[in-house]
């Protein structure tokens, strides 16, 4: 379990307008270590889904640990499960579902500052 010696998670609700909870562990425990400003694991619940969001500051890679589902990159579907990696280029729209009923999605997102980022 992502859990395990990580500490609480920050539990977030309906996420972009999505449906369930999504857990949320800061790997980075908030110090980030340049190119990378973000590793988070997270874990949504059975049937949830994250809504479709813009990423504004930070391109992104979504690394799937544990389940199955789906992540929409502007209108383009991928299918998730264990070991498949879904990139996000800044300005890019992603949308997530867990296409389980009985078990939660488990993936790490990365956040890397941009190239052109001065």
């Amino acid at each position: 379990m992502l859990s395990d010696g990580v500490g609480n998670p920050d539990r977030r609700s309906d996420l972009f307008g999505g449906t369930g909870q999504v857990l949320v562990w800061d790997l980075m425990n908030g110090s980030p270590a340049p190119p990378f400003t973000a590793i988070l694991a997270c874990e949504l619940e059975a049937g949830g889904s994250v809504g479709a969001h813009v990423q504004h500051e930070f391109p992104e890679i979504v690394i799937c640990t544990e389940g199955h589902g789906k992540a929409v990159v502007n209108d383009v579907e991928h299918s998730l499960f264990k070991g498949v990696c879904v990139h996000l280029p800044l300005g890019q729209t992603l949308a997530l579902r867990n296409g389980s009923a009985t078990a939660p999605l488990r993936y790490l997102i990365i956040k890397a500052a941009a190239e052109n980022a001065g």
